[in-house]
């Protein structure tokens, strides 16, 4: 019985479905058509209806609020001024799609978050294809999930950090792709809290004034094949837990206060196969546990990482450090994390043996990294023969950094990415 009611509850469904494709419709919009605004083509739609917006420049005076599950679709690069208002696009339904448009002069507040797109506890959606320009938060998703966010270009003008938004950005957000896209001159090109189960791949995001990604209490993510490049402060990765960050590009963020990838209070983390090529700091860690880092890249950076501090369980396998001004600074007495297997271009030992691994141990931390850390201006004296010395001296006898912080298996050659 019970088995019937469920395979009259599924026909049901069918039809309703079919019923609705069978009837959908398309509404054009355009100065010569039936229908010369988004916002009339919107009333006159019914769930599952696709507006067709031909190119044009629609001035719509105020938000567009889409409520509807329509397929809005621009055709011929439509325009859509915001005039310097307020929020342009404006969703609260599920099942939509948004592609195809420009979308540009979105208002600026410092008490609002004005969008180019703002979504609102929806579900199951799409917004591609789009170029959104002169933007104070760019696609602004909050409270929904199983949604794709992909090959749209964001854009703006950041001055201040106050008066500025976020490229894509997602709060309360589950199940969510993030992809293709490309983002400058924003606040923080991507922007993830309380975020889970995610994934960000493929986007280029770079000359912003803060982060190029930051996420915050953001758990079970995968962050994947990105570039970041000439962003404020690098990336920031905060208060999270198991996440997956590989094969990205952390190039050329340089400054007093910046880095390639700033890891705070992450717990459970894999780094892999990602390049930090030419920060001031490669990665910068503080209270970050139990993270494997493996097959990362770290060349030309100032410090290619830098411990600040009670950071326990990582494991450094198959990294290359090559040719940084410092290799790892590390502040405590006390090391629980292991390096092993790693490429050092610093290591002046041998390998007798030919196996590949070299015979004499490496230790990475040299006394002047500590130095440095406790006196920053001494940063100076870099190349002199006085470090040299000192360096020297800690090495054969270590009395400033941890005993038992070396590398037993040193490589003599770097690891590919074939490898």
């Amino acid at each position: 019985m019970m088995l019937n009611k469920m395979r009259s509850f599924s026909f049901f469904i069918f039809l309703s479905f079919f019923f609705n494709t069978i009837h959908a419709k398309q509404i054009e919009v355009c100065s010569t058509c039936e229908v010369k605004t988004i916002k009339e083509a919107i009333l006159l739609a019914d769930n599952g209806d696709e507006i067709i917006i031909k190119s044009g420049v629609y001035k719509e005076h105020g938000v567009i609020l889409i409520n509807k599950s329509v397929k809005i679709i621009g055709i011929g690069n439509p325009i859509i001024d915001g005039e310097n208002k307020e929020t342009i696009l404006k969703v609260k339904a599920d099942n939509f799609s948004i592609e195809g448009l420009t979308i540009i002069n979105v208002g600026q507040s410092y008490t609002k978050d004005f969008a180019a797109i703002l979504v609102s506890k929806s579900s199951h959606f799409t917004i591609k294809n789009n170029i959104l320009k002169d933007v104070f938060f760019g696609i602004l998703i909050e409270k929904s999930k199983h949604g794709i966010v992909d090959n749209n270009k964001v854009s703006s003008h950041a001055i201040d950090q106050a008066g500025s938004g976020n490229g894509v950005h997602l709060w309360h957000c589950s199940n969510m792709q993030v992809s293709n896209n490309i983002l400058h001159g924003l606040r923080d090109g991507i922007y993830f809290e309380f975020v889970k189960k995610s994934k960000i791949f493929n986007n280029k995001s770079y000359e912003n004034l803060r982060y190029g990604l930051h996420f915050m209490f953001s758990n079970e993510n995968e962050y994947f094949d990105n570039v970041f490049t000439k962003n404020g402060a690098g990336v920031a990765v905060m208060f999270s837990k198991f996440i997956k960050m590989y094969n990205n590009k952390f190039l050329d963020n340089w400054g007093s206060a910046s880095y390639g990838l700033l890891l705070k209070e992450i717990y459970d983390a894999d780094i892999e196969g990602n390049l930090f090529e030419q920060n001031t700091i490669g990665i910068n860690v503080e209270g970050s546990n139990r993270i494997n880092y493996k097959k990362n890249t770290f060349l030309r950076n100032g410090w290619a990482v830098k411990i600040v501090g009670a950071c326990y369980e990582n494991d450094f396998a198959q990294n290359n450090f090559m040719h940084n001004a410092l290799d790892l600074s590390y502040n405590s007495k006390i090391n629980s994390n292991k390096f092993d297997n790693n490429y050092w271009t610093d290591y002046s030992g041998y390998d007798l043996d030919k196996n590949g691994i070299g015979d004499v141990p490496y230790r990475p931390v040299k006394l002047f990294s500590y130095i440095v850390h406790k006196t920053p201006e001494t940063i100076i004296l870099l190349r002199s023969l006085f470090v040299d010395i000192i360096n020297f001296s800690e090495k054969v006898s270590p009395v400033f950094t941890p005993d038992n912080l070396v590398d037993n298996n040193p490589l003599m050659k770097k690891i590919n990415d074939t490898d």
